[in-house]
């Protein structure tokens, strides 16, 4: 079992637990980072990294991919680490007051306190409404994400969306499957324009197979996929075999397992005190879209200030008999780790 240690688990890679990386770093805390996807940079990353973000204080405009690299370049000197790809699943106080996390991987984390920056919480695909889908889930070819495109090296692919999560991979892995085929209920992408553009030319030059106004509508096989059904809008089918079915419709948010922590909750967000974003449980915080407080802003730039007082919190509670003298990062620039 893999086990690790370090001074807060931050829950939630997104931007606002990213800075509160950095935030912890100024004082001096270690922090290791878990988030149930394969990435780092949450919604910014999965949903929509080319939408430009118009109110990051001294951004006139920044697309959400680049906050995300800039977030990790800003906190490259306090060496954070990562476990992607697994959930926080359950967690244990122990006597001295530290924690004990196991991740749905087994992976267990030692930590003295606990910042939960989920946003909305873990997140769940969106199924398409196919019979037998469930069936070939687990590796027997129908996948929600792609965590390692080499999954695909050589096979017959079929991608069905229209989002910028859809295009981004039809466009990567173009160059690594033997065939990728991509199936959009309309005849317009939601996703970014010089993305569609992109796979419009690929598809003009025999790269990849364009289906619009069409849906994935059943799929085959006996154990493991090797077809499925597309069915156009006016009701002609055609059966395509395939070794893998990617269906990128988006994500939806679920509280997940934290909603059985036993903190506070209201309208399914957690309660906090705002003198530094503490839970109904000493030693876990929560700040970002996941906590709820009177006049509680979901923004990224709130998330931010969150995340400053909750690591103020964090180091009273670590540290109970230090002062800490806080020290402005124009004078004393920025130390490490």
């Amino acid at each position: 079992m893999n086990s690790i240690s370090t001074d807060i688990c931050i829950i939630g890679a997104g931007p606002v637990g990213l800075f509160a990386v950095f935030e912890a770093g100024l004082l001096k805390l270690r922090c290791h980072v878990v988030d149930a996807l394969p990435q780092v940079g949450g919604q910014l990353s999965e949903i929509y990294p080319k939408k430009p973000i118009y109110d990051i204080p001294g951004f006139p405009d920044i697309l959400a991919g680049d906050l995300v690299r800039n977030l990790m370049r800003q906190i490259e000197p306090f060496h954070p680490t990562f476990t992607l790809g697994e959930r926080v699943e359950r967690f244990a106080k122990l006597e001295d007051g530290s924690f004990q996390l196991f991740t749905s991987d087994g992976t267990e984390i030692l930590c003295k306190t606990i910042a939960i920056a989920g946003g909305l919480g873990s997140f769940e695909p969106r199924k398409p409404a196919i019979e037998q889908l469930e069936n070939f889930e687990s590796g027997k070819g129908v996948y929600y994400m792609v965590r390692d495109p080499e999954t695909f090296r050589d096979q017959r692919l079929v991608i069905a969306g229209g989002g910028d999560s859809a295009l981004d991979w039809t466009i990567f892995l173009a160059d690594v499957a033997k065939e990728v085929t991509l199936v959009h209920r309309g005849t317009t992408f939601r996703g970014a324009a010089d993305s569609a553009e992109k796979v419009k030319k690929l598809h003009d030059a025999g790269k990849v197979n364009l289906v619009l106004s069409s849906n994935v509508t059943h799929v085959h096989g006996n154990g493991q996929l090797n077809a499925v059904t597309i069915t156009a809008n006016d009701g002609t089918t055609a059966q395509l075999p395939v070794d893998s079915f990617i269906p990128l419709f988006g994500l939806t948010p679920k509280l997940g397992p934290i909603e059985d922590w036993g903190l506070e909750l209201e309208d399914n967000a957690v309660k906090v005190n705002t003198l530094d974003y503490s839970t109904s449980e000493p030693g876990i915080f929560a700040i970002g879209d996941i906590n709820t407080y009177p006049g509680k802003l979901k923004l990224i730039l709130c998330g931010f200030h969150e995340a400053a007082l909750m690591c103020q919190g964090a180091f009273k509670y670590i540290n109970p008999d230090k002062k800490y003298v806080l020290k402005y990062t124009t004078v004393n620039g920025v130390p490490t780790l």
